[in-house]
């Protein structure tokens, strides 16, 4: 069960006091508060962990500062869609909106390898109108041998960039607790002058001691890759541990699955669990076309295999693109082979709008209908 109460009643309130010390004395029951703080108003939810089912969902309505009350009955409890649960479906981060509406192309460098990339593409993101990139620092590789990422000695340079060129937020992938401290610092330092989506890749879906501490961090919002090797339901959960940690500020990224019947594709794409995803939880949904298909294959009309899969994942109702972009592909430090062209740039987001239209068509096309039953 969930206690929303009323917008900006917080832990100093006496209606605030008065729900606590109601639910302490209900036998079997533990709570766990959750707070949102956003630019216009403070949410306070309260999740109730136990005999839930003996409780009068109406006699805790009629509390001062509830404002309704949300039976849980799905594994997800904070993240999951649940029977009369108008809850919003997003967040804002940094004067950005993400929701299950709303679209995001993070198009960057996969890992960053010099100032001059960097700073070229920044500069083609701003041409392009864009606010959003992905800049990579640290990278988990495969091989022991292969390059790392530059780690924390890029980030001044990159948060410097960002905020020179008007990029809003910046999806940055972590691999240890110690890197969320190195970004937080590194930004402080620089003033700010951007915002950092932290990323947890496919490889560390279920590090759940990394989800844990992304999770009670409120500085960043978090955008947690599918596990590659394990199930929707098992990456879902992963997700839940961010949520249960405090931090629901989560974006879900599709990314393939490693299967040889994805073949000849890196990974088996799996962007048609896009609404399945936005039915399930509340979470916005993000693809990442570059990993999944991990090549620039075309097909017969000349259209690249990576804009096809996007497309898919748009026409589905993806709320964010993750792809990768170069300078110049062929000295890229990491996954070369897939990055698009800077010149591919306008092209690409052409091609994104005219997927999204279609998405729109598609839901309007299903609102005349549901209006005609």
């Amino acid at each position: 069960m969930i206690v929303i109460l009323k917008p900006n009643i917080t832990s100093e309130h006496d209606e605030f006091r008065q729900v606590v010390e109601y639910l302490a004395h209900k036998p079997n029951i533990r709570t766990r508060v959750h707070q949102e703080v956003g630019t216009q108003q403070t949410l306070t939810e309260i999740y109730l962990i136990g005999d839930t089912a003996s409780l009068d969902k109406t006699e805790v309505e009629s509390l001062a500062g509830v404002d309704r009350v949300v039976r849980v009955s799905e594994e997800y409890r904070i993240l999951g869609r649940h029977h009369d649960d108008g809850r919003p479906s997003g967040f804002e981060y940094n004067g950005v909106t993400f929701s299950q509406d709303s679209l995001h192309v993070f198009a960057g460098l996969c890992a960053v390898d010099t100032r001059e990339h960097v700073e070229q593409m920044l500069r083609a993101l701003r041409d392009a109108g864009q606010v959003c990139t992905r800049m990579g620092a640290y990278k988990p590789r495969t091989n022991p041998y292969s390059f790392q990422g530059h780690g924390k000695a890029c980030l001044p340079y990159v948060f410097e960039l960002a905020g020179k060129y008007g990029i809003k937020v910046v999806a940055m992938e972590i691999l240890h607790d110690s890197h969320i401290d190195e970004i937080s610092d590194a930004l402080e330092r620089a003033g700010r002058p951007t915002g950092v989506l932290l990323q947890i890749g496919t490889r560390n879906t279920q590090n759940f001691e990394l989800l844990k501490i992304a999770g009670r961090q409120r500085e960043f919002p978090v955008l947690l890759k599918r596990g590659f090797g394990i199930t929707l339901e098992e990456s879902l959960n992963a997700a839940e541990y961010l949520a249960s940690e405090g931090n629901g500020r989560i974006i879900f990224g599709l990314r393939g699955m490693k299967t040889n019947m994805g073949d000849p594709h890196r990974n088996f794409v799996d962007f048609a669990h896009v609404p399945a995803v936005k039915r399930l939880t509340r979470m916005p949904v993000c693809i990442d076309p570059s990993h999944s298909v991990g090549s620039r294959a075309s097909s017969p009309e000349g259209i690249l295999d990576v804009m096809h899969v996007t497309a898919q994942g748009v026409i589905a109702g993806a709320n964010m693109v993750l792809v990768d972009f170069h300078p110049e592909p062929a000295t890229a430090l990491v996954d070369g082979p897939q990055a698009l062209l800077l010149e591919e740039l306008p092209y690409f987001l052409d091609d994104v709008r005219i997927a999204r239209e279609a998405y729109d068509k598609r839901r309007a096309l299903r609102q005349r209908l549901a209006s005609k039953t």
